[in-house]
């Protein structure tokens, strides 16, 4: 489920995504708790009204969120943890 959501919003990735635990670990470490759960509603594939509402985020709130994720997850030093 996360490997589908990151491969999605991740620009370009050298190597192959380390196993769904092993990725969640990493992201327990380097994530916000709204970040993760963000990124766990997309890989449930939670519609972003859904996500909203768990999280308690206007729709602004959610857009800035969401764009400061995939920035995130678009960092080199990031995407050098999430491979083997």
């Amino acid at each position: 489920m996360v490997q589908q959501t990151l491969k999605k919003h991740i620009r370009k990735l050298v190597g192959n995504l380390k196993e769904e635990e092993a990725l969640l670990s990493v992201f327990k470490a380097r994530l916000t708790k709204k970040e993760y759960k963000l990124l766990l509603g997309w890989a449930a594939g939670s519609s972003a009204d859904e996500i909203s509402k768990i999280l308690k985020l206007e729709e602004e709130s959610y857009a800035a969120l969401s764009a400061k994720l995939i920035k995130k997850l678009n960092q080199e030093k990031l995407k050098q943890e999430l491979v083997d």
